[in-house]
């Protein structure tokens, strides 16, 4: 399984946050998803504005 990867188009607007139901994603000036707790399941890509968040 694959997971996703936050890129550096991120400005932590904090819309992934409550879209993932793992909640593997990590704040900060860039948010970061944790690979172990991720389940490719792209909701946090689907509400981001910039398309920051990839498949790895």
């Amino acid at each position: 399984m694959m997971t996703y990867k936050i890129s550096e188009e991120c400005f932590a607007c904090g819309a992934c946050l409550p879209e993932c139901p793992t909640e593997a994603i990590a704040e900060g000036p860039i948010y970061v998803i944790h690979p172990a707790k991720c389940i490719d399941c792209g909701a946090c890509a689907a509400v981001c504005p910039v398309d920051a968040p990839k498949p790895e």
